[in-house]
């Protein structure tokens, strides 16, 4: 088993935390985590663009013109591709993008991102701690205690409002509660940070990707 150290929010060494095999030394299976990442980008498509086809578009029931004799092109309605404002040939219509991921697949991927972090040594471990107000600025201030750049993923054991908000203001983090952890946004990120608790309850009762 992988130890990490468990620091807190000024960055001191307040113990170690164990980091179970199953979930940060599995084999990494490329194949699964680039099925799982197209699952949930295809689940934020909304698949809501429309388009009419010639039957659907109003009006266009008299022809035009007479056949002969006008000098232009035959015409029999104004709903006809052809014409501005006419019907679409082909076009998209509202549909359901989401692909179908079995459960043990999201969960090998999962542990599969977990595991290509922890090698990189790119697990960080924090003691447990609240926020009375949402504040942008001390959070940013214990990202830096920590030394951490980039993207940073930080894991709550329960959503936690101040926490969030304190967060999101800051660009390239993103806090996420354990049931919500998924495969994508461990990607995205170049350091997964979790509380001691985060830890315990992933490693504890196993888990699924959540919103993913």
């Amino acid at each position: 088993m992988m130890e990490v150290k468990v620091v807190d929010r000024e960055g001191r060494e307040k113990g170690r935390a164990g980091l179970d095999d199953f979930f940060f030394a599995a084999p990494v299976n490329v194949p699964v985590m680039h099925l799982a990442v197209r699952r949930q980008l295809a689940a934020a498509r909304s698949g809501s663009a429309s388009t009419k086809e010639r039957s659907q578009v109003r009006g266009g029931g008299v022809k035009p013109w007479r056949q002969k004799g006008t000098g232009r092109a035959r015409a029999g309605s104004i709903r006809s591709p052809l014409w501005r404002g006419g019907g679409t040939v082909f076009g998209p219509h509202p549909r359901d993008y989401r692909i179908k991921v079995n459960k043990k697949e999201r969960r090998l991927a999962l542990r599969s991102a977990l595991s290509v972090r922890a090698r990189e040594g790119r697990i960080v471990v924090l003691e447990d701690f609240t926020m009375e107000q949402p504040r942008t600025r001390e959070m940013a201030g214990l990202f830096r205690a920590l030394e951490l750049e980039g993207n940073i993923l930080l894991v709550l054991p329960e959503e936690d409002a101040n926490i969030i908000l304190s967060v999101r203001n800051l660009p390239g983090a993103l806090a996420l509660t354990v049931e919500e952890l998924n495969t994508y946004d461990v990607l995205c990120s170049e350091w997964v940070v979790f509380t001691r608790r985060a830890l315990e309850k992933l490693q504890g009762g196993g888990q699924d990707e959540g919103s993913a």
